[in-house]
């Protein structure tokens, strides 16, 4: 994966992160090598991670958002070019489980916020639990219809014991 972390709001992230990434992929890097455009593009809120002090209090927070591109197959850590943009961050993704929602229709957040509804309900019915935040992943370019866009939502279940 390609990566950049946004400050959002979340409607506005993908559009704060597409230029860094796609100039990443279209050159802007050590060897100016390009690479292909991939799907999904992906979307999750990052948890703020602050030192350990004292008193200790919790309180609801936003510490942006992960905005990513999947890089084409054959792409790996050791081969892929250097990113010129120091934003941009290059990680390798482990295989995990993922519980998905697939739906068509404009990227908003009362849409997203529907369809993760009818997706975390799904999983009370069938006794699964998830972990961490929904990853938006987004399958088409912004000029598409509406009713022809794929979407989907992720989330991360346990793997079966």
């Amino acid at each position: 994966m390609a990566e950049v972390v946004v400050a959002g709001p979340a409607s506005e992230a993908g559009k704060q992160a597409f230029p860094v990434l796609a100039g990443y992929i279209f050159g802007k890097n050590k060897g100016e090598q390009k690479l292909e455009m991939t799907a999904p593009v992906t979307q999750t809120a990052v948890p703020v991670k602050l030192e350990m002090t004292a008193p200790v209090t919790q309180s609801a927070t936003t510490g942006g958002f992960l905005v990513q591109f999947v890089l084409p197959a054959g792409v790996t850590m050791a081969n892929a070019p250097q990113p010129l943009d120091e934003r941009v961050r290059l990680r390798a993704v482990l295989p995990t489980q993922v519980a998905v929602i697939r739906y068509s229709g404009f990227w908003s957040e009362s849409n997203d916020s529907e369809q993760l509804l009818k997706l975390q309900t799904a999983l009370r019915a069938a006794s699964l639990s998830w972990t961490g935040e929904p990853v938006y992943s987004r399958y088409d370019p912004p000029f598409k219809p509406w009713f022809l866009r794929r979407n989907e939502i992720w989330l991360t279940v346990p793997e079966p014991q």
